[in-house]
């Protein structure tokens, strides 16, 4: 997972918490999938002079929509219900920075948001990459193996497209300090039975 440049991995004990509740990790999984389709027409609608993006993103959310179902389908033929929607604190403190870090124009604005969406897509694939190599469920080990490559490629289309629109942005530097900034927030999180609790 060293593509992804994460500068502190999850402790793979997280699953053991995971497991004693898997119905809250499948309805707080369920509701991150919801939030990334959702983030990506965010994106969309803000920017839709960039007709290449638009249509990635639209792949994207469909993409996010269908791991919605997928996760909702598990959910259902375990016998379980989906909860209420969950508060993502862990996304909330990302969010807070990226307000905070902009500029205040629109190419900046973008980055941010882009840089945002592959800071969350990056965890969330390790946090799946964790889950397959740990959870003794062997259904939902090969489910997040699954899922852990596509979680991949849209954190790849979410840089890619700061770096091709962030004209007059040091992207890698801001990328960097993203890493940096995500570091001192994960190292409080990993003790609840959600993606990035």
């Amino acid at each position: 997972m060293s593509v992804l440049r994460l500068k502190l991995p999850t402790d793979p004990r997280w699953v053991n918490i995971v497991e004693k509740n898997i119905e809250e990790i499948l309805t707080d999984h369920a509701w991150c999938e919801q939030k990334a389709a959702t983030n990506a027409i965010t994106i969309i609608t803000n920017n839709s002079e960039h007709q290449d993006l638009v249509k990635d993103l639209l792949a994207l959310a469909k993409e996010e929509i269908d791991h919605f179902e997928q996760v909702h389908n598990i959910i259902i033929k375990r016998g379980l219900k989906l909860g209420r929607e969950r508060k993502d604190d862990y996304v909330n403190e990302l969010y807070l920075y990226m307000k905070k870090s902009g500029t205040g124009s629109r190419v900046s604005a973008l980055v941010e948001r882009l840089l945002f969406s592959a800071m969350i897509e990056a965890r969330s694939c390790e946090r799946f990459k964790v889950l397959s190599e740990n959870i003794q469920d062997e259904e939902l080990a090969v489910f997040y193996r699954d899922l852990m490559e596509s979680e991949a490629g849209h954190y790849t289309t979410f840089i890619t497209y700061a770096r091709k629109y962030g004209v007059g942005i040091d992207v890698e530097k801001r990328w960097r300090e993203w890493l940096e900034f995500e570091e001192s927030v994960i190292a409080n999180y990993g003790k609840n039975e959600t993606i990035h609790g």
